[in-house]
């Protein structure tokens, strides 16, 4: 029943869909738990993901992609912790149809794979083994300043894997940062951007692309990049992929009880000015 109301949810939104832009979803969280997923249909229909999220929200991401026409012209990954691929590994594992056209990401050295835990480890292995032998999708290992489009949307890695970063928050601190942008509006996705990959953004040629519309913060709106960081970028919007108790930092005491930054965040952006929010625990957002 779920899926079938994500399928006709979808069909209603696609028909409502602006045609002189690309539509965005921030898909709203289906379990208490960090994630991150993003679906985007170009103005001819094609479809792009990024991330996904976790396993246990695959029928939903799936019934959402199946109601806009089962094809992903493009999957982008920003980095292989589970709650970023574990549902893309799922649907790879058993696609039943599904098709995927490419798959963009930056892939971690044998040092980046082995510098967290194994379970993190062997979830990437997993993922890389499933890319190795999918004959019929491409895939394509992003580099700092590379630019592609696709259907009208371009896309600027401003970031990629970090192996000199292995000691330090090493898997958040190797994402694959891209600006995304047509003539109506943009958007920066940082993933789990940590504070150590921020301030390499920084002190690049890439801090000049730190301008957007939307801004997708960082680990889910905690430890991520730093004060600093979101100073220097401009932008106007802020998309937060946070269930309540990050959102919230309460993990059991009440609001801001918690050992997580992000109510801190939340202050700086009021004090960046910032009044547009879209939190993924407060349901589906859909952006012309």
């Amino acid at each position: 029943m779920k899926r079938f109301l994500v399928v006709f949810m979808a069909f209603w939104m696609l028909g409502c869909a602006s045609q002189e832009t690309f539509t965005l979803w921030q898909l709203e969280s289906q379990v208490d738990t960090i994630g991150n997923s993003y679906v985007i249909r170009t103005t001819g229909g094609k479809l792009i993901v990024m991330d996904g999220g976790m396993a246990v929200e695959k029928d939903y991401l799936r019934g959402f992609i199946d109601a806009l026409g089962g094809e992903v012209s493009a999957w982008i990954v920003s980095h292989p912790h589970d709650d970023h691929i574990s549902a893309l590994v799922a649907l790879l594992e058993n696609p039943n149809g599904l098709k995927i056209e490419r798959i963009y990401h930056s892939r971690f050295t044998e040092e980046l794979i082995v510098s967290e835990s194994d379970e993190a480890a062997a979830i990437t292995r997993k993922f890389y083994s499933l890319l190795d032998n999918a004959t019929d999708i491409e895939v394509v290992d992003c580099h700092c300043g590379d630019e592609f489009a696709i259907d009208g949307i371009n896309f600027k890695v401003l970031s990629e894997k970090n192996p000199e970063l292995a000691n330090v928050n090493p898997y958040n601190n190797s994402c694959l940062v891209l600006k995304m942008w047509d003539k109506q509006k943009s958007f920066i996705f940082l993933g789990d951007a940590g504070v150590e990959q921020g301030k390499k953004i920084l002190n690049s040629e890439y801090a000049q692309d730190l301008e957007c519309d939307y801004m997708q913060m960082a680990h889910h709106g905690q430890n991520g990049c730093d004060k600093e960081f979101y100073d220097r970028a401009s932008f106007r919007a802020c998309l937060w992929p946070s269930p309540k108790w990050v959102y919230d930092n309460n993990t059991g005491g009440g609001f801001n009880t918690g050992h997580l930054k992000t109510v801190e965040v939340r202050g700086w952006m009021d004090e960046k000015g910032i009044v547009e929010h879209y939190v993924s625990n407060e349901g589906l957002v859909r952006i012309d």
